[in-house]
């Protein structure tokens, strides 16, 4: 029973990350702001969205976010305000760009460069024989039991 209350208890630690003093009066400004908050990387942890972070990069950058959605700032805006300063990184998913063709490249030559070799692989192995050869006694004896 103990261990199942630190469990759920574990699992609602992210749900603490955005504090009731930076929720936003309107239910449509803070929606956006959540939805932002989750697409921006914390610098800090850097495996978690600035939304389910306890730093207090994260928790700056979460004020930040809705600052600039109270000053009338667009997704968009907000978004390329906070790449401004901080660059790529702190995006979870980048964006697709000069920048980041290596990034999204990446993936797909190596698929193609590992099924490249493979090919090549198959190729040389196919038609050679593996083994060695039967002598004499046991191809006659082969022959034998197939009748020929």
């Amino acid at each position: 029973m103990r261990a199942l209350t630190l469990i759920a208890l574990l699992m609602a630690a992210p749900a603490f990350a955005v504090n009731p003093d930076e929720v936003l009066a309107d239910p449509a400004l803070e929606a956006r702001a959540r939805t932002l908050s989750a697409e921006l990387r914390c610098m800090v942890c850097q495996n978690q969205s600035i939304d389910d972070s306890n730093a207090d990069l994260a928790r700056d950058l979460r004020l930040l976010v809705r600052q600039r959605l109270v000053d009338g700032d667009s997704d968009r805006q907000v978004l390329d305000y906070i790449v401004s300063r901080y660059g790529e990184f702190v995006l979870l998913k980048p964006r697709l760009s000069e920048k980041t063709y290596v990034l999204w490249g990446a993936p797909i030559a190596l698929l193609f460069i590992g099924g490249i070799a493979m090919a090549a692989f198959a190729s040389r192995r196919a038609g050679k024989p593996t083994g060695t050869r039967l002598t004499d006694e046991e191809q006659a004896r082969l022959d034998a039991l197939l009748g020929k």
